[in-house]
C-alpha cells in the first residue's frame, strides 16, 4: 500500500466531515438553543504501535505518523446570547441547567425555553411534536382554563396567575454535558436517566437563548477545512501522477 496516499485519503476524509459539521453549526446559527457541534480528531496509531509489534516498525514511515481518525462529536455547551422577546412565556435559562420535556414516553432536556399553551391545557414545547414541560417531579405542566397572557414566570421557574402559585418549571442538570446526545430539534438525553438531577436555574422571563455559534468564526474555520481538503486531494493527484510514471516509464527501462 502507498503509505502517502493513505494519509491523503484520511486528510480527505477527516476534513470532509469536518465540512459537514461546520455547514450544519452554520444552519442553525438562528436555532433557538442549539448548541454548536465540534468535530473531534485523533490521531491514529501505526501499525507497529496499534499492534505492539516493534519488529514491524519502519524508522522513517512510523516518524510520518498513522493519520487521523474520526472521534465522537462533542457539543459545545457555552452559553448562547439571551434575546428579549416580550413573549411572557418565553424563558431563558442563564447559567447551567436545562428544561426537561416529554417525548414519546422519554425525558429530554433542551435550552429551547418557547413554550405555549396547547388544546388540553398541557404546557409545550412550541415545537411540531409539542412535547409537554415537565416539572420538578418530572410531571407534565397543565394550566387548564388559564390564558397565557395572565401568567408570568419568576427567576425560579415559578408560574404565578394574579399572584398566586400554579406550577414550577422544572430546571434540570447532568454530571458531564460532554455525554449528552442530541435527537433532532434541539432536544437532547443523557445516557443515564437516573443522573438527571433537579436544580435550581436562574431563568429570565421574555427572553430566549440563541444558538451559542458565531457565524463568522465558523465560515473562518469552513474555509480552513476546505483549504486542508484540497490540499490532501492534490496530494493525492501528484502521488498517483507518480505512480504511473513509475509504472508506465521508469518500468520500461531494461
Amino acid at each position: 500500500m502507498n503509505y502517502g496516499l493513505y494519509l491523503s485519503a484520511t486528510g480527505v476524509l477527516t476534513n470532509s466531515y469536518r465540512q459537514d459539521v461546520i455547514a450544519n453549526n452554520l444552519a442553525n446559527a438562528e436555532t433557538v438553543g442549539f448548541k454548536r457541534n465540534m468535530a473531534l480528531f485523533r490521531e491514529r496509531l501505526t501499525e507497529a504501535e496499534a499492534l505492539r509489534r516493534p519488529d514491524l516498525s519502519h524508522p522513517l514511515l512510523d516518524r510520518i505518523g498513522g493519520g487521523h481518525l474520526l472521534s465522537p462529536t462533542a457539543t459545545d455547551a457555552s452559553q448562547g446570547e439571551l434575546e428579549p422577546t416580550g413573549a411572557n412565556l418565553d424563558v431563558a435559562i442563564h447559567g447551567p441547567g436545562f428544561f426537561a420535556v416529554g417525548q414519546g414516553g422519554e425525558m429530554r432536556l433542551t435550552r429551547d425555553g418557547r413554550f405555549m399553551i396547547d388544546s388540553q391545557g398541557y404546557l409545550t414545547l412550541a415545537n411540531s411534536a409539542g412535547s409537554r414541560v415537565l416539572d420538578r417531579n418530572r410531571r407534565p405542566i397543565t394550566l387548564d382554563g388559564v390564558m397565557a397572557h395572565q401568567l408570568s414566570i419568576s427567576e425560579r421557574g415559578e408560574i404565578t396567575q394574579d399572584g398566586q402559585l400554579i406550577a414550577q418549571i422544572g430546571t434540570f442538570d447532568v454530571p458531564d454535558p460532554a455525554q449528552l446526545k442530541k435527537h433532532g430539534g434541539t432536544l437532547m438525553s443523557y445516557p443515564e436517566p437516573a443522573q438527571v438531577r433537579p436544580t435550581v436555574a436562574t431563568l429570565r422571563s421574555e427572553f430566549v437563548e440563541r444558538a451559542n455559534v458565531d457565524p463568522a468564526t465558523e465560515m473562518a474555520q469552513l474555509m480552513e477545512a476546505q483549504r486542508q481538503l484540497e490540499a490532501n486531494a492534490n496530494m493525492i493527484r501528484y502521488q498517483d501522477q507518480t505512480l504511473g510514471r513509475l509504472v508506465n516509464e521508469v518500468g520500461k527501462i531494461g
